[in-house]
């Protein structure tokens, strides 16, 4: 993450935030900014992969 997402992140809440949400924030931004990375770089699952993984979850 670099400042410039940091900084828009901030500039994007309301003037009066608990820090807690602003640490909510950011971590969602890294985490969506890791899958695009994951993405981008093919590091995928196919939806009928994923759909046998779930269905060993609730085995």
């Amino acid at each position: 993450m670099n400042k410039q997402t940091v900084l828009a992140a901030v500039n994007a809440l309301p003037e009066e935030i608990e820090l807690d949400d602003l640490v909510e924030r950011l971590l969602l931004i890294e985490k969506i900014e890791k899958g695009r990375e994951q993405s981008r770089k093919g590091e995928t699952v196919s939806h009928e992969e994923v759909k046998s993984l779930v269905q060993t979850w609730f085995k």
